[in-house]
Order: structure tokens, then C-alpha cells, then sequence
């Protein structure tokens, strides 16, 4: 055994000796070959050495052996000595066409702004050394095929520069082709420079160049950083067709609406990819194509919203009314969503202009109509789509609650053909007002509140009021009569005054709000408003109304008015409020304790009283009686 481990010892000491030399020995690669580039392209060459000794930056030279030159040697560039180029590359290394780019001091790369037919063949990147004994290889080389220039690029329409509005719709071809007898693939990009509303179509300078969507060297579709969002939506769409008149394969990219941000200038570019021996893709050649400027008009802008007959229109009672919206400035072809409303304000017996604005009817994106205003609809009307861009709003039979200024207010989402409820829309804008003014028959009316003659109001009793309407029209008529009470002011409840049908002073009406009590319509249907004593309405003759408080408690007691609304007749058969009321004089209703009430707390009290004596004598009794007791039980 120590025979054996003394000879094995000199040979393993040897043996990693030998290792320790080979790993150490200077090592020059080069890309795998043969490498397919087209011509007129750029071509780079990496070149590493490692393994070396002396200093870390070195020196390398190129040669190539062309083909046609029977494997004869030719100087290319150095990065040690400038005048190592042979005649073929010394005008287009001074030019800087054919140059080298280090990388860091032991790697380097040879570059070719753009490759020519004659410069295939066999390159070698040689390392002078730098070593203290020759060992390893120097030198290592990779062959370099040109092939010639077949990428094709075109387009089917370009952009003229004609400004766009905001949510068309834009759609862009790209034709691309490469004929190759090695196995290449394409890829097309389609992208913007610039990117302020009329950045780039406005003459200023280009800022910036964004990718918008591609089709990858593998036919994966990939939307640009900014562009994920739209083509997530849908928004943004790119799909590669086979055009079989040419041959060439068209690439369509459709933007459904595009925004004022999409301003710019556009292009498509093609690329031609090839896989290296190494498994890596490469790009060989590019071409980019310019398609035009794009300028996108907002539709703040565009838009123009219009409404007829203007200024004022003045109709009889009955008469149809029929108002026209005109939108004009929409995006052609675009996926916007579109919210028309007509929109009134002011209403008869007020000024025009005055008063809530309020919704009369609306046609939403999805073509369904609604109405907000249930007076117009009561009269009866439509509101339609006649044309793209014309809505029109008709009532069959317009009546005074019709009167006011009419607006057309149209909504624009654009990109958005069905948006939701929370959307907001990209712009809304308003047509100018359109007066309406409804002409309705003289109409007088009067109305006087009374409480008939009868003993005093008690609680629990049935207070009766009546109301006397006049009115004084042509045509038919019929008239609503509405009840309202108010609380009786402090000052006016005095004791011993006896209920009658006088005018309470004005201060004493506008202290509170009028209560409704109930409600008698034109049509003969009582509406009973208000919970507690029983109440009753009723019409005893053409112009006599009654209210009847069955039971009548505190909360009755007040001041009592009636309010008479007249109700007039179309010629269509319709009703309708013509807006002529009168509000009678007041009655003060006070109610009197009935004489069992007043029996009622003297009985309470005397009861009380004795209970209370009773109950003091019998303790008090009581009380000596135990007391005497106890005494006489004590021991003497």
C-alpha cells in the first residue's frame, strides 16, 4: 500500500498540473456559423477572448477570406494598428462604415453599418499575444453568407392629414413580403411618433416614439406599454390576412375611436428574422414605412348640437308640438354611444326661463325611449330617431304645463357603444332654448269657505265645512278642489270666542305651511292625506263642496282653506290643468270640551280625596289600637 500511494502521488501531482495548464490557456470565440445576412444591413460580430495573461485590455484584428479569392487573406479593421485595413476597407473604415465597438477590454465586435455582396466569406478574429508561452488558440472564425434584399413593404391607403373627429373609426393596412431561400420569419409593428393632440401634424417637433400593436416573428399579437387597456377592450385590433393577387401578406390594424392623444404621425414597419445555428433569433433586416399624419379634432369642438323652430313658438291648447334636435360633427363609422334628451324649463303662469329644469324624454345608446315628465306623457307623445344625427320630440296635444324653454342635450361616449351607467361621457353639449308658449281660454274662478251655522264645535264631533266655487269659461270644465289646513296661531285661540267664517290676518297664514287634508279631483275620486279622525269629502251640487271631520279631536282644530283648480277640455278629449286656481278665505275650526269633560276632574279629584282620608284614619286607628295592646300584655 505505500508502495502503490508513492507512485500515484507524482503522477496526480503531474496530472493536475497538466489541467492547471490547459484551463488557464487563451481561448478566442465566435459566434456559431454560418450566419445568413442580408444585404445593405447592418452586420455585428462578437469576438471574446479569456484565458490570457498580461493586461486586461487587448487587441484584436480581423481578416476575411472571400470565396472568389481562392482563401486569400485580407486585412479588415484593428484596433492596434490604423493602417491594417486592405484597399477594399480602408475608405469604408475611415468612413466608419466598417468599424470595431468594444465591449469591455477582452471583448470587441466588428460592425458593418451596411453589408455588401462582396464582404461574404470567412472572418477571423485574431488576439496578438499577450502571453508569457504560446498555448491555446489565438484566433477563431465563423462564415458569413449575403443573402440579397427581398423585404417588401406597402401600403393600400395613407393618412391625408384631414383632421379627424374624436371616436372615429381608423383603420390601417400594411402589406409585407420577403422572398428568401432560407427559412426567415416577419414581424410588423405599427406605431406613432409624436402623441400631443396635433403634435406631429401641426409642424412641432417629434418627441417621442410609441409602439402600438405588433405581430411578432411568431404571429403572437403584443399591444405597445400604453396600449394595453384599448386592446384589452377591444378598442385596438391587428390580424394578418393573405392578399392572393400579390402574393403578399396584408396586415389590418383597426382602432375603434380614436382619442385626441392618438395625434401623430404614423407607420409600419417590417422586420426579417432568421434562427442562428447558436438557437438565437436575429433580426437581418427592417424596413419602416411613413402612412401619414393623424390629427384628431376633439369633439368638444365638432360637435354641434341644434334644435328647431327657434326662438319662440306659440301654440294653442291641444295643438301638437313638434321639436327637432340636429347633431352634427359625430365620428363616421366610430363604436360611440350616443344619449339624446330634451330637457324643460319653466312652466306656465312663471316666467319662461325660470324654474327646475326637468327631463321630458330621453333616447339612451341602446335606442330605448324613456320618459322623465309624466305631464307630457299624460298628453301623449314619442320621441324617435328619424335620421342619423335627427331626433325629433312630438306631444299630440300640448297643454299650459307645456310651456317652457325646450333644450336639446346630447351626450357623446365616445369608444363606448353601450356604456354602463357609471360612464362618463367624453363630451355633452346643449342646443340653444326654445321658447314655448301655450295659448289657453279665459278662465275665472272664485272660491269662499264657510263653516254653517249650529251650536258649538265640540270634540268628538262632526265639523262640517263647505266650499262655494264659481267659474266662468268656455267649453267644458270641471274643477279640483283641494283641502289645506294650518295651525291656529297663539294669539288668536281666546276663550269664549265663538267659531265663525272671517279672514284671519295675513301674518297669521304664512306662519306655517298648509297641511293637505284631502283632495277631491276633477274626475270625482277623493284622496284622504292624513291619518286620525275619519275624514270625508264630497261635491253636494255643481259649484257646493263639502269636507266632514267624523270625531273631530285637538289636532283638528285650525285654519281651514279650500283650493279650487280648473280643469279644461282638448279637442283630442284630453284633460288638462289649465293653470286657473283660487284659494278661499280662511275658517278657524276651535273646539270646546264637552260637559262630561268638564264633570270628569272634579270627580277625579274628590275620589282621590276621600281615598286618601279614608286610608289615613284607618292607619292612624289601627296604629293606637296595637299600640294599647301591647301595654296590656306586659308583665307588672
Amino acid at each position: 500500500m505505500t508502495t502503490m500511494a508513492s507512485w500515484r502521488s507524482p503522477v496526480f501531482l503531474f496530472s493536475q498540473w497538466v489541467l492547471l495548464q490547459y484551463a488557464t490557456c487563451r481561448e478566442v470565440t465566435l459566434p456559431t456559423g454560418p450566419l445568413y445576412r442580408v444585404a445593405g444591413f447592418p452586420i455585428s460580430l462578437p469576438c471574446a477572448v479569456t484565458g490570457y495573461e498580461g493586461s486586461r485590455t487587448q487587441d484584436f484584428e480581423w481578416f476575411l477570406y472571400r470565396e472568389d479569392a481562392g482563401g486569400k487573406q485580407m486585412g479588415v479593421v484593428s484596433t492596434r494598428d490604423q493602417g491594417f485595413p486592405y484597399a477594399p476597407f480602408q475608405a469604408r473604415v475611415r468612413a466608419g462604415e466598417v468599424r470595431v465597438e468594444r465591449d469591455s477590454g477582452d471583448k470587441a465586435r466588428l460592425m458593418f453599418q451596411r453589408l455588401r455582396t462582396e464582404d461574404q466569406g470567412r472572418y477571423e478574429c485574431y488576439t496578438p499575444s499577450t502571453d508569457s508561452r504560446y498555448q491555446g488558440n489565438y484566433s477563431a472564425s465563423v462564415v458569413v453568407k449575403v443573402i440579397p434584399d427581398t423585404l417588401l413593404i406597402s401600403y393600400s391607403r395613407a393618412l391625408t392629414g384631414q383632421p379627424m373627429p374624436e371616436g372615429a373609426e381608423l383603420q390601417l393596412t400594411c402589406s409585407a413580403n420577403v422572398q428568401s431561400l432560407q427559412h426567415t420569419h416577419l414581424s410588423v409593428t405599427f406605431g406613432v411618433r409624436g402623441g400631443s393632440a396635433g403634435g406631429a401634424a401641426a409642424g412641432g417637433e417629434v418627441s417621442n416614439v410609441r409602439e402600438i400593436i405588433a405581430i411578432d416573428r411568431e404571429l403572437g399579437v403584443s399591444p405597445g406599454n400604453s396600449y394595453g387597456k384599448r386592446y384589452d377592450d377591444g378598442e385596438i385590433t391587428l390580424v394578418k390576412r393573405s392578399d392572393g393577387a400579390d402574393a403578399r401578406d396584408v396586415y389590418a390594424m383597426k382602432m375603434s375611436a380614436v382619442a385626441p392623444e392618438d395625434s401623430g404621425s404614423y407607420f409600419c414597419e417590417a422586420s426579417q428574422w432568421i434562427l442562428d445555428p447558436d438557437g438565437t433569433w436575429q433580426k437581418i433586416a427592417q424596413r419602416t414605412l411613413d402612412i401619414g399624419n393623424l390629427t384628431v379634432q376633439p369633439l368638444a369642438v365638432s360637435l354641434s348640437v341644434s334644435s328647431s323652430p327657434t326662438g319662440e313658438v306659440t301654440l294653442q291648447t291641444g295643438s301638437p308640438l313638434s321639436l327637432t334636435c340636429q347633431v352634427s360633427g359625430l365620428p363616421e363609422g366610430g363604436r360611440s354611444g350616443l344619449l339624446v334628451q330634451w330637457m324643460k324649463r319653466g312652466a306656465a303662469g312663471g316666467s319662461g326661463g325660470s324654474g327646475v329644469e326637468v327631463e321630458v324624454a330621453r333616447i339612451g345608446p341602446d335606442g330605448v325611449v324613456s320618459w322623465g315628465d309624466d305631464l307630457s306623457r299624460a298628453g301623449g307623445g314619442s320621441m324617435e330617431k328619424e335620421a342619423d344625427g335627427r331626433y325629433s320630440l312630438r306631444l299630440f296635444s300640448a297643454h299650459p304645463a307645456d310651456s317652457g324653454v325646450y333644450r336639446c342635450v346630447v351626450s357623446v361616449y365616445a369608444g363606448e357603444s353601450n356604456p354602463a351607467p357609471s360612464s362618463r361621457a367624453t363630451v355633452t353639449q346643449r342646443s340653444e332654448g326654445v321658447t314655448v308658449n301655450l295659448k289657453s281660454k279665459d278662465v275665472l274662478v272664485s272660491a269662499v269657505a264657510e263653516l254653517p251655522r249650529g251650536p258649538l264645535l265640540k270634540r268628538g264631533h262632526t265639523v262640517t265645512l263647505i266650499c262655494n266655487i264659481s267659474v266662468t269659461t268656455t267649453g267644458p270644465a270641471q274643477v279640483q278642489v283641494l283641502w289645506l289646513q294650518r295651525p291656529i296661531p297663539e294669539p288668536l285661540v281666546v276663550r269664549g270666542d265663538r267659531p265663525s267664517a272671517s279672514q284671519a290676518p295675513a301674518a297669521a297664514e304664512e306662519e306655517a305651511d298648509p297641511r293637505l287634508v284631502a283632495t277631491l279631483t276633477y274626475e270625482g275620486v277623493a284622496q284622504i292625506n292624513r291619518s286620525g279622525s275619519e275624514v270625508s269629502v264630497d261635491r253636494l251640487s255643481a259649484g257646493t263642496y263639502r269636507l266632514r271631520i267624523h270625531g273631530a279631536s285637538l289636532r283638528d282644530q285650525g285654519l281651514y282653506v279650500c283650493q279650487a283648480e280648473v280643469w279644461g277640455q282638448d279637442p283630442h278629449g284630453g284633460w288638462y290643468n289649465t293653470e286657473a286656481k283660487a284659494e278661499s278665505t280662511v275658517v278657524r275650526v276651535y273646539l270646546y270640551a264637552r260637559a262630561e269633560d268638564l264633570l270628569l276632574i272634579p270627580l277625579v279629584i274628590g275620589v282621590s280625596s276621600a281615598l286618601f282620608v279614608g286610608i289615613v284614619i284607618i292607619a292612624a286607628v289601627t296604629c293606637c289600637f296595637m299600640s294599647r295592646l301591647a301595654k296590656q300584655r306586659a308583665p307588672k
